[in-house]
């Protein structure tokens, strides 16, 4: 198993470093959620974002290529909402929650409506492929210990998968689904037989998976622990044997005294660049980072941003970075200060940033 990540010497000497003065012209959301933010998704047609919150609301902003924005349509839950997805046509958002409910909104018409029903939190929600129908399903993950798919025209779920445990992630690609659950468990499935687990895997990383997102080429998946660890893992085993691999990153070391200590922080959030599959990573030390996968490189990396990223996401062409800072609760409630920043900031991004290193010869 290779790392890279796991020292200075590592990473090789043209890493570069961000400062705090690079993020000087990052813009705030205007009106951002008055709760933690849960979940940020950029629709595939257009530069709209859409935002889930613990205040029981899921927002949607306009934002121009410079990073302003505007507020065009807010719907709500019952409770906190942790999870949003745009249909691939840009017409339509859903989201679910700790209501046990998923929703739909139309953004046409400007109504919401429920589409999904669990017996616990839904975590994660997804648009897929519908296969022949031509019809997006939606699948809900929940902590019911169930995948469900549903099909927008009716009330019941077409297909509901029994999962080993309670679902922490998920993320589709293409025909490629993957699904995290609590104990480490990774599931995977191919959506041309949505209701069979294809592969079921448990994580190499040592402690809670806390996001998976799977790659723009749907070959495979990347996901983050509670530990600050990252692994990059291939569907087929032969790509896995040769391409697969983990590294550290989201820690830092504190010195006092005499001792050094090392500060391990959680992988909150994984986003592919839609165009040069490159991929950022943020977490509760507050940092993101871009790396190059194929080449094994950190590509640039920032400081402490003011507060922990509960999450990031790239437009629809990359050239624009969301970092929701906002707290994500990994300390327990008593660390969530009236006075924690609470926004999401939109961050220009740079060749040097994004674009993968060329490959040697």
């Amino acid at each position: 198993m290779s790392f890279f990540g796991a020292s200075s010497s590592s990473m090789g000497t043209s890493v570069q470093t961000g400062t705090a003065a690079e993020l000087q012209n990052d813009r705030d959301i205007t009106s951002p959620p008055e709760d933690s933010i849960s979940d940020i998704c950029f629709s595939p047609q257009a530069d709209f974002l859409a935002v889930s919150s613990w205040d029981k609301k899921v927002r949607i902003y306009e934002v121009a290529g410079n990073g302003d924005s505007q507020g065009k349509a807010l719907y709500e839950h019952q409770g906190p909402v942790l999870s949003v997805h745009w249909s691939n046509d840009g017409t339509k958002v859903v989201s679910g929650g700790s209501d046990k409910a998923g929703r739909l909104f139309d953004v046409q018409t400007g109504q919401s409506s429920q589409i999904a029903a669990h017996d616990a939190t839904i975590r994660a929600v997804r648009f897929v492929d519908g296969g022949n129908s031509n019809q997006q399903i939606v699948a809900t993950g929940s902590w019911d210990k169930t995948l469900k798919y549903w099909d927008l025209r009716q009330q019941t779920p077409v297909l509901s998968v029994q999962l080993p445990e309670r679902v922490y992630t998920m993320d589709v690609k293409q025909k490629l689904l993957v699904v995290g659950t609590a104990e480490r468990h990774i599931c995977i499935f191919n959506l041309d037989n949505p209701g069979q687990i294809f592969k079921t895997t448990q994580s190499q990383l040592k402690f809670q998976t806390r996001v998976v997102s799977c790659y723009p080429t749907a070959n495979g998946y990347a996901f983050g622990s509670i530990e600050g660890r990252c692994a990059i893992q291939y569907v087929d085993e032969q790509e896995q044997q040769k391409l697969g691999f983990s590294f550290k990153c989201h820690r830092d070391v504190a010195t006092t005294g005499p001792r050094s200590e090392s500060n391990v922080y959680s992988v909150n959030a994984i986003s592919f660049h839609p165009e040069h599959g490159t991929f950022s990573t943020a977490g509760s030390d507050g940092t993101f980072h871009f790396w190059d996968k194929d080449s094994k490189h950190r590509l640039k990396g920032y400081t402490n941003v003011g507060g922990t990223i509960s999450s990031t996401a790239f437009n629809r062409n990359g050239s624009l970075f969301a970092y929701a800072i906002s707290y994500d609760w990994s300390k327990g409630y008593q660390f969530n200060r009236a006075d924690y920043p609470n926004t999401i900031k939109f961050h220009a991004t740079k060749d040097e940033e994004v674009k993968p290193r060329p490959k040697k010869r």
